[in-house]
């Protein structure tokens, strides 16, 4: 048994003496940027998370470094958020002691995971130099017509005197509140800074590939591009006219009311004296719900605001209600209620007793929902048209009498960019005696943020934007003329919209390339797009989203190439480790596993292993203590085996002709399996494949140097440290397994005509045939698509492609 915790220091001082893993900016060989979402630096133990993620972009990285090509695989900090401000006001200290502590707590947690990360590449979000980067694309994004002031309808934390985004609110009996201290939330309107995200939905949309990124049809959904019309009413109201987006202007004679959203501004003037007091109170209550709930209650609510409209095409008058289930921030915020045609509406008519006039020709039953095509019916001029003929022909009628216009809107909002907190970014932004925003001169970025005497910032005087009371920070004066600073400043999620830039752009002085100068360029142009992203499957709304927008503008800016379709090649979301009892970690049930102590108790190689066995990456899968302890014994027979201290003794010699044939050719499946399975990232499989191998290793007596080299080469992709210790005791040199070339398959020496030929399906052996070691590949096919012992794994004789190692193996994928 092996001492893992002195031989994974020693290795972990080692790789830190030699810089082994510093990224060579100047070699010539492939580059391969393997990314990992940076970390919150929470200051607690990592949690399996953590682990997940540094093990797997870990071994993939290495397995990509031994087949040639020049690995960046880098880390780093999103280190601004509402818990280091919480700290400041509760202990009335400056946050960044709180965050330093935590960064450097959580970096030797990461180092002692071995990974192969350049830590002079290191960035941190709160640190000046890198948020002066974030504050650069804020003022372009201004200067582009994408950044606005605008009041809008926010999440609004009274406790905690900010904005909260979505994915910083939870729900408890059907209310919302913070995730921060679960202080009560509510909706209310807001001016805020705004980024214009939805002007680049289309493109957002049509550039995601579910080839490479499976989770992109979740994307593309939450954006949500529709193509339809606006259609304009007219009201009971003098000169108050209201506007429907629909994507089926042909059921506009179906039309038997219209809904709108309680935070619309247009439902005050809608109401009368009688209605007041009941939509106001609706108001209220609506206010409390999340967009989610309000989306997903099956029971329909609403109010009559008092109103009626007037159906444009049939002259026809209709009641105006107030409901929830219309949510203002997409398209105007209101809709045309069509009972036969639309679930939602069918169930508010049904609750309201409102008129459903069936407009499609249909078999069903009377007053039952129809939404397939069909003739139209009740539609004056529609009448006998299919949907499609029926929507050309609605528009034509509709655009002539200027009361349709063709329109695309989308699921999508724009992205609230405000928060009244003290612990993000400031913005680069200045306000005239007439309170209008200014860019301030770029040459002085960073605006950095003031330090306070006193951070306790709920205390009376000192709360809502702390920002508001740095007097001599926010007053400016420029050229005689007195400005004050914007007190916002920017939400967490803006740090990690170019992070992956600034790694690039990132010196050895600690300073960074800009953006726009030519050596920035020329970086980005040479390191984009990352090769391989790797990260949580809950960012694909959010992170990713805003990240990709941030680099669409970028590009279309003129900063970055067009030849990027997006700053990622290959997007690998990761699945969730659940507790051994199945439930999701946590500490109010007392199932959460440290993998800290496992290092301790494990070591860091048995972790890494571990996990990676426990099944596919993507994958949710429960935690297991067999697992590790299993793995764990699994390495000392591996130490025990190559270091002779074992009760099985080998000879390890240099010549390959000496070996049994049989054993060459298990080797030969074995690395030709790995090296299939690592490709597909079915790290699960690859330590299958090692656990065959020793197996067979213990059965010899005699293993030669190139095998033992091939396979710890290998090994070292998932235990790095406990690799490179018998690497250092077989062959007793000063190279390190790090530096290794991927292992070749060894060519055997063989008289005979006729040979064994392993015949695999998706890495799996299924039969072995007898062959003429002359027969061409598709000779090889051939002859198996004939043998019903092989096709009967097939699936129609089918399959997506063969790889074939001359007269080795030959692996059928389907």
């Amino acid at each position: 048994m092996y001492n893992h915790n002195l031989i994974e220091k020693k290795w972990q001082k080692k790789w830190a003496e030699s810089k082994i893993f510093s990224f060579d900016v100047n070699s010539s060989k492939p580059k391969y940027f393997a990314l990992n979402e940076f970390p919150y630096p929470s200051g607690a133990a990592l949690h399996t998370g953590h682990a997940l993620g540094w093990s797997f972009i870990d071994i993939h990285a290495r397995f990509k470094r031994s087949l040639g090509f020049n690995v960046f695989c880098p880390c780093g900090w999103d280190s601004f958020g509402l818990p280091a401000e919480q700290f400041a006001i509760k202990n009335n200290k400056d946050p960044n002691i709180f965050t330093q502590h935590n960064i450097d707590t959580m970096r030797e947690q990461i180092k002692q995971f071995g990974g192969i990360i350049d830590w002079t590449k290191e960035i941190d979000a709160t640190n000046p130099k890198y948020y002066a980067g974030t504050q650069w694309i804020f003022a372009q994004l201004m200067k582009h017509n994408l950044a606005q002031l605008k009041e809008v309808e926010v999440n609004w934390c009274e406790q905690l005197q900010t904005v909260l985004a979505n994915d910083e609110i939870i729900i408890k009996d059907n209310k919302m509140y913070s995730e921060r201290g679960e202080y009560p939330v509510i909706k209310k309107p807001l001016k805020q800074w705004i980024l214009k995200i939805t002007d680049y939905a289309k493109k957002l949309s049509e550039s995601l590939d579910e080839k490479t990124w499976p989770s992109a049809i979740i994307q593309k959904q939450w954006i949500g591009v529709n193509e339809g019309t606006l259609v304009t009413f007219k009201t009971d109201k003098k000169n108050l006219k209201l506007t429907v987006f629909t994507t089926r202007i042909d059921t506009i004679f179906g039309v038997t009311f219209l809904s709108i959203a309680p935070e619309n501004k247009l439902v005050l003037k809608l109401i009368n004296k009688k209605t007041e007091k009941e939509v106001k109170k609706y108001i209220e209550i609506t206010n409390s719900k999340t967009e989610l709930e309000r989306k997903e209650n099956k029971t329909k609510t609403g109010v009559f605001t008092g109103s009626y409209a007037i159906n444009p095409f049939s002259n026809k008058k209709i009641p105006i209600y107030v409901a929830d289930y219309v949510l203002n921030n997409y398209a105007t915020g209101i809709v045309m209620g069509v009972p036969s045609c639309d679930q939602r509406d069918y169930e508010f008519a049904q609750k309201f007793n409102l008129p459903i006039i069936n407009i499609i020709e249909s078999s069903k039953k009377e007053n039952l929902v129809n939404i397939e095509d069909g003739k139209h019916i009740n539609s004056k001029f529609l009448n006998s048209l299919n949907i499609k003929e029926a929507k050309k022909k609605a528009i034509e009628f509709g655009v002539s009498k200027k009361i349709v216009k063709i329109y695309t809107t989308t699921k999508l909002h724009d992205w609230t960019f405000s928060r009244q907190r003290y612990w993000g970014e400031p913005f680069p932004i200045i306000y005239d005696s007439k309170k209008k925003p200014q860019i301030v001169n770029l040459d002085s970025l960073p605006i950095e943020l003031p330090k306070f005497q006193d951070y306790n910032f709920e205390k009376k005087g000192f709360y809502s934007n702390p920002l508001d009371n740095a007097e001599d920070w926010k007053k400016v004066v420029i050229k005689n003329k007195k400005y004050i600073r914007e007190t916002n400043t920017m939400p967490g999620s803006a740090a990690s919209s170019w992070y992956f830039l600034a790694y690039i752009l990132k010196n050895s002085d600690g300073t960074y390339e800009k953006i726009d100068s030519k050596e920035g360029r020329k970086r980005l142009e040479k390191w984009l797009p990352v090769d391989i992203y790797f990260g949580g499957k809950e960012h694909t709304t959010g992170h990713v989203l805003y990240a990709r927008f941030w680099f669409k503008f970028l590009q279309e800016a003129g900063f970055i190439s067009k030849k990027f379709k997006d700053f990622f090649s290959l997007r690998a979301d990761h699945g969730t480790i659940l507790a051994h009892d199945g439930r999701k970690m946590s500490k109010r049930w007392g199932n959460v596993v440290n993998p800290s102590e496992i290092i301790n108790t494990h070591g860091a190689d048995a972790l890494r292993t571990g996990i990676a066995f426990m099944g596919p990456y993507n994958n949710t899968f429960p935690w297991s203590s067999n697992t590790i302890d299993g793995v764990r014994k699994w390495l000392d027979r591996i130490y025990l085996l190559f270091t002779n201290n074992g009760a099985i003794k080998i000879r390890i010699i240099k010549d390959i002709n000496e070996i049994n044939k049989d054993f060459i050719e298990t080797y030969n499946v074995f690395i030709s399996n790995a090296k299939i399975h690592l490709e597909e990232k079915k790290h699960n499989i690859v330590v299958s494949d090692m656990m065959i191998f020793i197996n067979e290793c213990y059965k010899n007596t005699l293993i030669c140097k190139e095998h033992v080299k091939g396979f710890l080469t290998i090994l070292s992709f998932f235990a790095p440290h406990v690799a490179e210790e018998i690497n250092e005791i077989v062959f007793k040199d000063n190279t390190f397994l790090y530096n290794s070339d991927f292992p070749k398959i060894n060519e055997v020496k063989n008289e005979n005509k006729i040979i064994n030929l392993p015949i695999q399906i998706n890495g799996k052996l299924r039969i072995v045939i007898e062959i003429n070691k002359n027969m061409t590949k598709q000779e090889i096919i051939d002859f198996l698509m004939k043998d019903s012992l092989f096709t009967k794994y097939l699936i129609n004789n089918s399959y997506k492609n063969v790889i074939y190692v001359p007269n080795k193996i030959m692996n059928f994928i389907i």
